[in-house]
């Protein structure tokens, strides 16, 4: 399987043999490589698309720690990744189509290169759900879209619509509130389950509305162009026509583990089945961040498990070498 790694340059010369390849340039993969680097290991990131991860595209940060006024995620994205690469930490942009984890070197493969390190950390996050509904393949990007920072200014002054009410559609929401002239939520549950906070917020606007219990059925348009979303009333069964110029999706996120099938443990959800300590069921193979199973994702929680891998990685290789690698 193709492993897409999108436009990241290459930063320094790529050796084939790691102490260490990091899966993923999100916040968990970034404080790996940074505290991997300063235990001495020689490490390798490789990223699916930029650096940062998911926060990049995210207007507002405003649970970061000692950011009190608040932080753009591609603010801090660079700062994570500036600071790996202060630390020497190497960065490669090429498609993995198969990785061994099994065996004392685990291999990572692309076209016509083999890397090789005596440990792995999978950072790998998550990417959007989609609702499968008729409609869905046709209008994506001619009206449906996932992210509103990379969006929102294509719907200036339109009315859309928005699918969910968790704490991603209310955050990108009000930044869409920025752009749109009204948003109508679409959320299969009666209410909002964002924090409290976020929910407050969104519902102090004049120009939003709710339709609670409704399910979406299908996405309707003309001319390749999204006009209509068609949304059931759970409790009646009555379908409702809602005009929308625009629409986007936030009802909940996959796990990036397809490269890791049937070669780690993975939950029923498809997310990495590791503890607080990181550790897969494969030996020299740790996670961190969104891709873990676990209570909390968050980018703080993100990066606590990237420290973790770390030290956990050192720990292992000192383990198989006697400590000195």
């Amino acid at each position: 399987m193709s492993f897409s790694l999108g436009a990241l340059k290459t930063k320094g010369k790529i050796k084939n043999s790691y102490d260490l390849i990091i899966i993923g340039g999100g916040p968990a993969g970034l404080t790996a490589a940074i505290y991997a680097r300063r235990s001495g290991l020689g490490t390798l990131v490789i990223e699916q698309m930029i650096t940062g991860g998911n926060i990049v595209s995210t207007e507002m940060v405003d649970n970061w720690p000692g950011d009190f006024n608040g932080v753009t995620g591609e603010e801090l994205g660079n700062r994570m990744t500036k600071h790996a690469k202060r630390f020497g930490t190497n960065f490669l942009d090429d498609d993995i189509e198969s990785i061994e984890l099994k065996g004392a070197i685990k291999v990572v493969s692309s076209g016509n290169r083999e890397y090789m390190a005596k440990t792995i950390i999978i950072a790998t996050g998550t990417h959007p759900k989609s609702i499968n509904v008729p409609g869905e393949k046709t209008y994506k990007g001619h009206g449906i879209s996932y992210c509103a920072t990379c969006d929102a200014p294509f719907f200036k002054g339109k009315d859309i619509v928005v699918i969910g009410a968790g704490n991603s559609a209310i955050e990108e929401s009000l930044y869409l509130l920025n752009f749109v002239r009204s948003i109508t939520f679409v959320q299969d549950l009666p209410f909002i389950t964002a924090d409290k906070i976020l929910a407050d917020e969104i519902k102090g606007n004049k120009n939003v509305k709710f339709h609670f219990e409704h399910l979406v059925k299908e996405f309707k348009g003309n001319n390749n162009k999204l006009t209509s979303v068609i949304a059931e009333d759970r409790k009646t069964g009555k379908l409702k026509e809602i005009k929308t110029e625009g629409c986007f999706v936030y009802i909940g996120l996959i796990p990036n583990t397809d490269l890791f099938t049937n070669q780690i443990k993975l939950n029923r959800y498809g997310y990495i089945d590791a503890g607080e300590d990181t550790s897969t069921s494969e030996k020299g193979v740790f996670v961190a961040g969104d891709v873990r199973e676990k209570l909390l994702r968050q980018i703080v929680t993100a990066v606590s498990d990237g420290a973790v891998a770390a030290f956990q990685a050192k720990k292992y290789i000192d383990s198989i070498t006697g400590g000195d690698k």
